[in-house]
């Protein structure tokens, strides 16, 4: 089941430090925040005129345009693998998808711990013997450095904003502030997508979605088609998939879309 921002019984403000309420241009003590009213001006430009399944995307483009990182991705928390929402680029949908095939990597941290990972450096170091396999194949894509930012409360996080840097470094505590505003007008923007009163089920999670999984559809149609080959169930018909994803030096995305299109079977052993 996909976790959505509402089922957060405290709502998406507590989590983010006060930051999203912050945007106006005050800060907590009341007095002027600059950093905050320069992105709520961002924000609002970058959102103007969009649809509502529109707002998850151009807010990662705005992540980008006020941080000094190169992408961005939003996914949110689910049973299996994280369901990847929006990217600004498909390097940031790339690097996402690679935490979801390893069930591994900072935004897999931020989701567990509830607070924001800053992996500095994947070149060397501490970072780097954290999440070895992820690291790896982090740097061959291009990226030196990822921050990933809870979407909802610390209690009950719901996703994270992960934002791509192509050189070593820290966020400073200024640029961690933006990067909270951003994420809490995302789990706003999220909560905001259409949602009738259907059950929580997987066609309810699609209109609620608004089209924007359907990269996590395609895997778990994937899976459905491996439970059929193997007689398995889906706990283990996903784990088939993500290790024949990790032998290949593939994402998740690309073997399930092989299954779907009959080049890739899984047969009994």
């Amino acid at each position: 089941m996909v976790v959505r921002p509402r089922d957060d019984p405290r709502g998406a403000s507590e989590g983010d430090d006060g930051d999203g309420a912050q945007g106006h241009g005050r800060t907590r003590g009341g007095g002027p925040d600059p950093d905050g009213a320069r992105a709520a001006d961002v924000i609002a430009r970058g959102v103007r005129g969009a649809e509502p399944g529109e707002v998850p995307g151009r807010l990662c483009e705005v992540a980008v345009e006020l941080l000094p990182v190169i992408g961005a991705s939003v996914s949110l928390r689910s049973e299996g693998m994280p369901v990847q929402l929006s990217a600004s680029s498909p390097q940031a949908a790339h690097l996402s998808q690679i935490q979801a095939t390893l069930g591994d990597g900072p935004c897999q941290s931020a989701v567990e711990d509830g607070a924001p990972v800053l992996a500095c450096d994947l070149t060397t170091g501490r970072d780097a013997g954290r999440w070895p396999v992820f690291a790896q194949q982090a740097t061959e894509a291009g990226v030196r450095a990822v921050y990933a930012v809870p979407l909802g409360s610390g209690a009950a996080c719901v996703g994270t904003l992960d934002l791509y840097r192509d050189r070593p470094g820290a966020l400073t505590d200024r640029q961690l502030h933006v990067a909270r505003i951003v994420a809490g007008v995302m789990t706003v923007a999220l909560m905001a997508l259409p949602h009738g009163d259907e059950p929580e089920t997987r066609d309810g999670e699609d209109d609620w979605l608004s089209g924007l999984a359907s990269d996590h559809d395609e895997v778990y149609q994937a899976v459905g088609m491996i439970m059929a080959q193997l007689g398995v169930g889906a706990d283990d018909a996903l784990a088939r998939l993500r290790a024949d994803a990790f032998a290949r030096g593939r994402t998740a995305l690309d073997v399930a879309r092989d299954v779907i299109a009959h080049r890739t079977r899984f047969d009994r052993s």
